[in-house]
């Protein structure tokens, strides 16, 4: 028996770096068989500027397996359907079922923390409804069924304060929106099923794109830098969430990645508890009950 794969399977979009790859570790670490898709295959070759950014898809999975799991790397665009479709294929012919589903794929533009108003910026911005919202939506068509098949599942969106706030302009804004909107109508679609369909705030994150946006605008982000999350931490989350007895009931609900660290007694890698910027940047949307078929 694949030890691993009784420990649950998962999938983490957009995991080369950054919160996808940290996600992917933690669950790895919980002993889980964790499928890794993005597009960076060779070293160096993603750039901020005139900054690389480094990690590729197969170092991930591989940090995935030395974590105690087993990490499969996929190469994969989340812009074109038919990658996506043969990702859930394999997915279905290897395993049969998949357990988390890790939605956190998502096109970011270089201009993305840069002032300035939204038309005085690239509208590759809008690439974000793309991949980052309606990517979304395909990799949960896929991955219902087997979903489903493991009688107990989770949709895991990566969103953001920026759901509720202004923060990084209207697009990005958007489809943090969006990422909430979806999981709450998703969960309804789930009932029954077995499957929750959540999506989660994290707060900001220790990466090497977010380190370097620290330096580039330390006016901005030095203090929440201070107090930022791993992407492990948010991964550790995932699973204890996924885990939880009460899934069901969170369902359809946005979260605050460290609000549900203190219900599950999770801490970061160095032993802190983030703190929750509900005070400061909001609290998540409480979407009318009403259901109109």
């Amino acid at each position: 028996m694949n030890t691993s794969a009784s420990q649950g399977v998962a999938l983490v979009t957009g995991a080369s770096r950054g919160v996808g790859r940290g996600v992917a570790e933690a669950l790895g670490a919980a002993g889980m068989t964790v499928y890794l898709t993005g597009r960076s295959t060779t070293e160096g070759a993603s750039r901020i500027g005139d900054t690389p950014l480094h990690g590729t898809i197969h170092d991930a999975a591989a940090a995935v397996t030395a974590a105690g799991g087993q990490g499969i790397a996929v190469p994969c665009d989340h812009a074109d359907d038919a990658q996506v479709k043969a990702l859930f294929a394999r997915i279905a012919n290897e395993h049969g079922r998949l357990d988390i589903l890790v939605n956190n794929a998502l096109c970011i533009d270089d201009s993305l923390i840069e002032p300035g108003p939204f038309w005085t910026k690239p509208l590759a911005q809008a690439d974000m409804f793309g991949v980052g919202l309606r990517s979304n939506y395909v990799a949960a068509w896929h991955a219902a069924p087997l979903l489903i098949a493991a009688g107990r599942g989770l949709v895991a969106f990566t969103s953001s304060y920026g759901a509720g706030c202004y923060m990084h302009g209207p697009a990005y804004g958007a489809q943090k929106a969006g990422c909430d909107k979806m999981a709450a109508d998703m969960a309804v679609d789930f009932e029954g099923s077995g499957v929750a369909a959540v999506s989660l705030w994290l707060g900001v994150q220790r990466t090497e794109r977010t380190e370097i946006a620290a330096r580039l605008r330390g006016d901005a982000y030095g203090d929440f830098m201070a107090r930022s999350e791993s992407p492990q931490f948010v991964g550790r989350v995932i699973h204890a969430l996924w885990r939880d007895p009460g899934l069901s009931e969170l369902s359809g609900r946005t979260q605050i990645v460290a609000e549900l660290a203190q219900r599950y007694g999770v801490r970061d890698e160095d032993g802190r508890e983030p703190p929750t910027w509900r005070n400061i940047l909001g609290a998540p949307c409480a979407f009318h009950p009403a259901r109109v078929s």
